[in-house]
């Protein structure tokens, strides 16, 4: 992550500079995508640094979740960039601006390399919400360095400039459906909803199921970081001598079936009536 941070800073400056001297504005967008995925690549190097770190007397869970903030900021981060780059557009639209499509092509191609590799760098990684919200910065990226090459190529062959704005409102449009995509799942992550891979239902039938529960009730299912989830639940019992049996096999089942691993658990004796 912190190879493509440095990547990507580098070529933003050269990118945005290309932009400002050939006047496009397709480029320009780019280049402030590249300027946020710079940012977000920067939380989130410094979320997986300090999500590393070992629990404390305050936190007991540790930083992990530092990640999910990370997100949570580089999602607001997007959207100011895409507010800047669509009024910058309708601008242009009305008001058309010469574009050297030459120098355009030839960046935007470079980018396409960049974006590629960086892709390649993120995908090595554990596939966490904080890596899949540099991701998709990337991925907008290179969506991006398409738009532009493509707004290069037809700048320079037919010389109609106001493809360059209207395929920087296309970049626009991308960036935000990624973007609210990741405000969605880190708000849900943050408001400890149940994680998109588990049925809340599910889970609790398969509870009340085990061998000596007689029902389940006060079931809670959420995300401590990316990849660990945490359950608790009540679960009366017929008789209370036969929890051993019953906790080795509700927690090899959620294990094993769900993936969740930090569990808590409150025997109850059934009450007789």
């Amino acid at each position: 992550m912190l190879w493509a941070l440095l990547f990507t800073a580098a070529f933003a400056v050269v990118e945005a500079l290309t932009g400002w001297w050939s006047g496009s504005l397709a480029l320009i967008s780019d280049a402030g995508h590249m300027v946020s995925d710079a940012l977000s690549l920067g939380l989130g190097t410094f979320a997986v640094w300090i999500g590393n770190r070992p629990p404390t007397q305050r936190h007991s869970y540790g930083l992990q979740r530092a990640e999910v903030i990370a997100a949570l900021l580089n999602g607001l981060l997007l959207l100011a960039v895409i507010s800047g780059i669509v009024f910058e557009a309708i601008m242009r639209i009305n008001t058309p601006t010469p574009v050297s499509g030459l120098p355009v092509i030839l960046v935007a191609f470079l980018g396409l390399v960049l974006n590629g590799v960086n892709g390649w760098m993120l995908s090595r990684m554990e596939q966490g919400l904080n890596t899949r919200a540099a991701m998709i910065h990337v991925i907008g990226d290179f969506l991006g360095s398409v738009a532009a090459l493509l707004a290069g190529i037809i700048v320079w062959w037919t010389g109609w400039m106001p493809i360059d704005p209207i395929l920087s409102l296309v970049v626009a449009a991308l960036m935000l459906y990624s973007t609210v995509r990741i405000l969605t799942e880190s708000i849900h992550v943050l408001m400890e909803g149940v994680p998109d891979t588990v049925s809340l239902h599910e889970v609790g039938e398969k509870l009340a199921t085990i061998e000596g529960v007689s029902s389940v009730h006060d079931l809670h299912i959420w995300t401590l970081a990316s990849g660990m989830l945490a359950l608790s639940a009540h679960l009366e019992l017929d008789n209370l001598a036969s929890w051993p049996g019953v906790l080795e096999r509700t927690l090899n089942m959620l294990s094993h079936e769900h993936g969740i691993e930090h569990v808590t658990l409150q025997p109850e004796v059934r009450q007789s009536t």
